[in-house]
């Protein structure tokens, strides 16, 4: 690598990893500050280059652990950051096994559990859904059997499941009614909810009246702010500039933090970008 290559590399990670002042500000013995995490796919770019400084950096930069992406194929991520101890509890996997289970050369889930256990994972996320399975009311219906399907098989291996949302399960369909208000009232006592408070707020909704509407059942919140310029409900496209770290957009982080301790929330990450 060219020494400016690495610098612009180093210079990224160091924007990317650094902490905000709102969570640095919280006392030394809250929950989220002790085990404060970050979301890696927020590093893609810069784990595709350089896996194990990378995860070096997010250790340095005082995290305690991270969730990764494309799970199975997330070990090298997972090996990095135990060596530089780092927690690895949960990550987003390949979805299709639980959304899609029956397409042509889709793993099956059990084996992504068996992968799981064989890591020490304890939370796998259902990190996105594909246009297919999201048109209408009904979609999200078959979803949410298929998710407690998995939800009940993952139980019985000792993981949890849950689904992170963006902002296209609050858009309103048929009667008004949203995917997200199927899946609150659909989703088995099994299944949890990994809630984006970004998308929530780009979905129209309030972060904190949600996380209050769901209290038992967010296993993982993450944390990003909005920036001012955004127009909220916006189901289309947003801008990469809509991301902004903690404190310097139009989310009120306090009282999402506050509510996240109250309603049972296990774990906050940083989540800084498009996810």
């Amino acid at each position: 690598m060219k020494r400016r290559e690495f610098i612009g590399t180093s210079a990224a990670i160091s924007f990317a990893v650094s902490q905000p002042q709102l969570l640095m500000a919280l006392d030394q013995d809250n929950q989220y500050r002790k085990e404060i995490g970050i979301q890696l796919y927020t590093l893609r770019d810069q784990i595709a280059g350089d896996v194990k400084g990378t995860l070096k950096s997010v250790a340095d930069a005082g995290y305690k652990q991270v969730e990764p992406y494309g799970f199975p194929n997330a070990k090298p991520m997972i090996k990095a950051a135990k060596d530089n101890g780092l927690l690895v509890q949960s990550s987003h996997f390949n979805w299709d096994s639980v959304v899609n289970p029956d397409d042509k050369g889709v793993m099956p889930f059990k084996q992504i559990l068996d992968s799981a256990n064989e890591v020490g994972l304890k939370h796998l996320v259902v990190p996105y859904l594909a246009d297919r399975n999201r048109k209408t009311l009904d979609d999200y219906r078959v979803l949410c059997e298929r998710c407690n399907k998995g939800a009940e098989e993952a139980k019985k291996a000792g993981i949890q499941l849950a689904y992170h949302n963006h902002a296209f399960e609050f858009e309103p369909k048929a009667g008004g009614k949203t995917g997200y208000d199927i899946m609150s009232k659909e989703f088995s006592p099994d299944m949890k909810f990994e809630v984006d408070v970004f998308w929530v707020k780009v979905g129209g909704k309030d972060p904190v009246q949600l996380l209050r509407s769901l209290k038992g059942r967010v296993s993982q919140i993450h944390l990003k702010d909005l920036a001012k310029s955004v127009t909220t409900p916006d189901f289309g496209g947003i801008p990469k500039d809509a991301f902004k770290e903690l404190g310097n957009g139009v989310i009120p982080m306090e009282p999402i933090i506050e509510v996240a301790a109250e309603t049972g929330v296990d774990i906050c990450h940083l989540s800084l970008i498009h996810i």
